[in-house]
């Protein structure tokens, strides 16, 4: 039997399940739909929200044969099927092709769509769980309106999950009681994906107790067939980088309980090597100089992370994300090197002063004949005034003290050593 995902499949625009920012009145996406003109477009999101669905409706509306492949295993002969079927009646009012995950196609098979969307063959609508921007090849991409669809919130799924069950005891001639709080329950674990929410409903529905026309839905079994579906995660996604991005911007923010957020959903996930690597760039990027003695504090922390293992891994990773939170920040160590590689990268810097080379002989075409380098050890304070940049960026100021105790003190230092000399 058809999955009951695609049985209850909205039929129109008005069915489909949350993306109001499409699909509302007087949306961009909605216009183009009930207009009838099909341009070529890329579907980009997360699985689960309605991108194959909308594809369907898109064809239906407009009178067009539609034609599904997934780029996990489509190949240019299939490509080419679809060509050969605009020249048949059947594709007389135009073909619609709906190729699923196109990022698995490589360049050359991207390629060989472009001719036939440019001669208007085939109207392509592509979707993808990635950012388009990275994957998908530029020419389709400059040939394309690209819509992103975004995860589905709870309250919009509950509706998905009470129509599943009605139509499930509809189908079987039963009449069925949902315990309260069933369907918000699956909503809410299945993290806005309904085609997951609509298959946990029919799991409970398969698993639940009965009568001979009763059936009765509880919220244990909502529990016991959704489990730990709750979050969407994929270490290669945009998910993934979403997660650190808010995790470090949060730690810079000096906001403890939204890094502890972030930091959840990725020991959650049982991900903290990710964790721990970002953290560690975070003790140097954003606290920095400010407090120096955090680096060391956090490597320890990530240490008995990796050695202890989760759950136990959790705690240490805890107090590192906290005191990172709370500690004072300073990105002046970050801005010096950024600066420092820019000249070095765009900047013709010159050769190194006489007096720091290597070198401890002159060759005869020396203008000057000596090295000339003083000793700073030899000198008060273990300091001399001396050249070290090239000539060419000699006065460069690539490090700023920052306004913190602990670089303000280091300045304060720097003004003694250096005064009248």
């Amino acid at each position: 039997m058809t999955p009951l995902a695609d049985r209850i499949r909205p039929k129109g625009i008005d069915e489909i399940v949350g993306q109001k920012h499409l699909f509302g009145k007087g949306m961009y996406l909605r216009r183009i739909i009930e207009s009838g003109n099909v341009p070529n477009m890329i579907f980009y999101g997360p699985p689960g929200v309605g991108k194959t669905t909308v594809a369907r409706i898109i064809a239906e509306n407009a009178g067009m044969k539609l034609h599904k492949l997934n780029g996990t295993s489509a190949g240019i002969a299939d490509i080419k099927e679809v060509i050969a079927d605009t020249r048949t009646i059947d594709g007389m009012n135009g073909v619609l092709l709906y190729l699923d995950e196109i990022q698995y196609l490589n360049k050359k098979q991207q390629q060989s769509l472009l001719e036939y969307i440019e001669d208007g063959s085939i109207t392509l609508i592509a979707s993808t769980t990635e950012n388009p921007y990275f994957y998908v090849y530029s020419a389709i991409l400059s040939r394309s309106a690209v819509f992103e669809f975004k995860s589905v919130s709870a309250e919009d799924v509950v509706p998905a999950c009470e129509r599943a069950f009605s139509i499930l005891a509809e189908e079987n001639g039963v009449s069925v009681d949902i315990e309260e709080g069933v369907c918000r329950h699956i909503a809410m674990s299945c993290g806005g994906d309904v085609r997951k929410s609509v298959s946990v409903c029919e799991l409970c529905f398969m698993g639940a107790e009965r009568s001979e026309d009763n059936v009765c839905i509880t919220l244990d079994s909502a529990k016991a067939f959704s489990q730990r579906s709750n979050m969407r995660y994929d270490r290669d996604g945009d998910e993934h980088y979403d997660i650190l991005s808010g995790l470090q911007k949060s730690i810079r923010g000096s906001d403890e309980n939204a890094a502890l957020h972030y930091a959840a959903r990725l020991i959650e996930a049982g991900d903290i090597i990710s964790l721990s690597r970002r953290l560690l760039v975070i003790a140097s990027e954003d606290i920095g100089l400010a407090y120096p003695q955090v680096v060391p504090i956090v490597k320890a922390c990530v240490d008995s992370a990796m050695q202890l293992g989760l759950p136990e891994a959790r705690i240490p990773l805890a107090e590192a994300v906290i005191l990172l939170a709370t500690s004072p920040k300073s990105n002046s160590a970050y801005m010096a090197i950024a600066a420092a590689l820019d000249d070095v990268k765009n900047r013709d810097c010159g050769t190194f002063p006489r007096a720091i080379q290597n070198k401890h002989y002159d060759g005869e075409d020396a203008k000057e004949k000596g090295q000339h380098y003083l000793y700073p050890h030899d000198y008060p304070d273990h300091w001399v005034r001396q050249q070290y940049l090239p000539d060419a960026i000699k006065d460069r100021v690539y490090y700023r003290f920052g306004d913190n105790k602990t670089e303000q003190a280091a300045l304060a230092y720097r003004k003694k050593i250096t005064e009248n000399r």
